[in-house]
């Protein structure tokens, strides 16, 4: 084949179940110099007057040459074709609580931003799942008697630990003033008219790491702390503090999260929302099987960003696990109809974080959308990404 392109890039997504690929070769740019391009199972490569480039594909991947169809060029992206790829299917995204942890293991928990202690040598001996956000509603609607649940709110024991959609519930048994010998210094801030602060409302109290003032979570009662899953990090007592990016962590989080949601209760739109509630992104899951290969990703929009300066560490060609979303950002008073619709639609399942990590999200988007081949980058009105990766150096190690 032959093809023209001023400089050389490769974008592949393979989709694992389908055992299809889509392949984007070339620059936006007509008129430069001619490259003749061969496809191979295992490899690619891309001559041109100027010198020879061959880009290995991952062991797990091998495409097929002969089943090459649809080619044609795109302005603004270059050749694209689609063919077949044998793809091994990948591991199954971890968990958030590490399945092997030894039964009333001792662990301790993290501010994942900064590796403060938050919580010291704490014994959990019962990891359970909250039911979903109805469920009192679907009781009285099936049970011919009394709600025997009514006004009994379901909260931790001591050494209970019980996980939401994106936090857990734990016990710390005594005020945050106070903190016992397993508790680090945690501040419990509190807006209220008088400018004291108090243990109620709910509302309006926020748990902040004392370090780097980072918003970890809420206070639920006098005895019950929300932490979010994008702010904590639980290690077992006998390991030291993994040095996660803050970028990577906040992806292989979000995408547990989306991905065990729409397996268990078979939604695939979400609200992300602040903790006041108010809706930064609407998501839109479509897939979670795709591999991603691309070559000479564009940085110029990770350099100006602290939270993304992990993505440079990486070499010109990569491959990862992802999940493809469609999004719509909502801030500054953008899509307000379509907020309203999705808020009164029960198929749609709100996702609750911290304000700051709803930004940091929706620069983690812009950031993937902006990568993304020109005419891959919107569907209808919605824009879309591969943005959040699968890893396995992010988990958090409970026995559930």
């Amino acid at each position: 084949m032959a093809a023209t392109a001023a400089e050389t890039r490769m974008f592949l997504e393979v989709r694992r179940q389908s055992q299809s690929a889509l392949l984007i070769l070339g620059e936006p740019k007509e008129g430069g110099m001619p490259m003749d391009i061969s496809i191979m199972p295992s490899s690619l490569q891309m001559k041109t007057p100027e010198g020879c480039t061959e880009i290995q594909l991952p062991a797990e991947v091998r495409l097929v040459p002969s089943s090459c169809r649809g080619l044609q060029f795109v302005t603004g992206d270059g050749l694209h074709l689609r063919l077949q790829a044998q793809a091994e299917l990948g591991t199954k995204l971890i968990s958030m609580f590490n399945q092997s942890s030894q039964a009333q293991e001792c662990c301790t928990f993290y501010c994942q931003s900064c590796g403060e202690v938050i919580i010291k040598d704490r014994k959990l001996l019962r990891v359970l799942p909250l039911p979903s956000e109805n469920w009192g509603a679907l009781v009285g609607e099936w049970c011919c008697h009394p709600d025997p649940f009514a006004n009994k709110p379901l909260h931790p024991q001591e050494n209970d630990c019980f996980i939401g959609d994106s936090f857990f519930l734990v016990n710390l048994r005594t005020s945050l003033w106070q903190p016992r010998p397993e508790l680090s210094p945690v501040e419990m801030c509190c807006v209220s008219s008088d400018n004291r602060c108090k243990l109620e409302p709910k509302a309006n109290t926020k748990v902040i790491c004392k370090r780097c003032k980072v918003m970890l979570g809420e206070t639920v009662s006098s005895e019950t702390t929300k932490f979010y899953m994008t702010e904590i990090i639980i290690q077992s007592s006998e390991r030291s503090f993994p040095i996660i990016p803050r970028s990577r962590f906040v992806q292989s989080v979000i995408t547990q999260c989306l991905v065990q949601l729409s397996s268990a209760r078979s939604t695939f739109r979400f609200r992300i929302q602040g903790q006041d509630d108010k809706v930064f992104i609407l998501l839109w899951l479509l897939n979670s099987d795709s591999l991603v290969i691309e070559s000479l990703r564009n940085s110029k929009y990770i350099k100006k960003f602290p939270l993304l300066e992990d993505t440079l560490k990486a070499d010109s060609s990569s491959a990862w696990s992802a999940v493809k979303v469609l999004y719509q950002p909502c801030i500054k008073s953008r899509n307000e109809k379509l907020v309203s619709l999705w808020e009164s639609d029960i198929s749609v399942h709100p996702l609750t974080l911290p304000s700051a990590t709803c930004l940091e999200l929706l620069l983690i988007l812009s950031r993937s959308n902006a990568n993304l081949p020109l005419s891959l980058r919107h569907m209808n009105s919605f824009q879309r990404t591969t943005a959040f990766k699968h890893g396995s150096s992010v988990r958090n190690n409970l026995k559930h």
